[in-house]
């Protein structure tokens, strides 16, 4: 289904057509909006349960759903592992946003989220080394890491990402490069409102990323399976 090209012709028709009417803002996560395809959070979902993170890294943080998305699996799988064992819940697991300018109205409705016990928030570049330091010095080492892309999407940004927090990966881990699919948008949509477009996108940040590093690889199983997603290409786990 994924490589029928009348259903990737429609898929991709899809995003164009919907884009200018801002389709991604119409949903919440647990009364944040998350500003993601419900494809793709189901997707993120799945990723979640399948690598059983102890830390999820998202750069970008806008009104904070998809960080309480992922604090609220991050509270399941704490809570499953509990039921499991027969013992008292404990949580053990947390998530980091990184965004270069938190407003304060979306600080403080995610400090005063009921999952806000499991989110850190760090201000400033993604890229800017004290950054970098800073969420190194955080992690625990050989800490179980998913990681999570979605703030600046030009090439270099991305790339500098990519670049940074690679080295948390454990095999079998997995990055999520979100809207990759910038690089295959044939309309207008981005003229004149961003920076970055085909050919300086966060597909074309993959696409130089692996030619260098080979302990990753593209999943391309999880595009073919959700048809409609903003990051085709873009879902990467650690072989090595």
């Amino acid at each position: 289904m994924g490589i029928d090209p009348a259903v990737k012709e429609a898929s991709q028709n899809f995003l164009r057509v919907t884009e200018p009417y801002q389709y991604a803002y119409n949903y919440d996560w647990l009364g944040r909006p998350i500003i993601q395809l419900p494809q793709d959070i189901v997707a993120i979902q799945e990723l979640i349960w399948k690598q059983k993170p102890d830390i999820i890294l998202e750069t970008g943080i806008a009104h904070g759903g998809s960080l309480v998305l992922s604090a609220s699996m991050l509270a399941l799988l704490d809570l499953s592992e509990s039921l499991s064992a027969g013992s008292k819940y404990q949580k053990r697991r947390s998530v980091i946003g990184i965004d270069i300018d938190i407003r304060p109205h979306n600080r403080s409705a995610i400090e005063a989220h009921p999952f806000s016990s499991y989110i850190s928030l760090l201000e400033g570049s993604s890229t800017d080394q004290r950054v970098v330091d800073n969420v190194y010095s955080i992690i625990p080492p050989e800490s179980n890491v998913l990681v999570c892309l979605d703030s600046n999407h030009t090439h270099d940004h991305v790339l500098g990402e990519l670049k940074a927090y690679s080295d948390l990966i454990l095999p079998g881990g997995h990055i999520v490069v979100w809207d990759t699919s910038i690089e295959f948008d044939g309309s207008s949509v981005w003229t004149g409102r961003r920076p970055w477009g085909p050919g300086n996108s966060p597909y074309s940040a993959i696409n130089e990323f692996l030619t260098t590093n080979h302990d990753f690889k593209r999943i391309h199983a999880i595009d073919e399976k959700l048809l409609i997603t903003v990051a085709p290409g873009g879902f990467l786990v650690r072989d090595n």
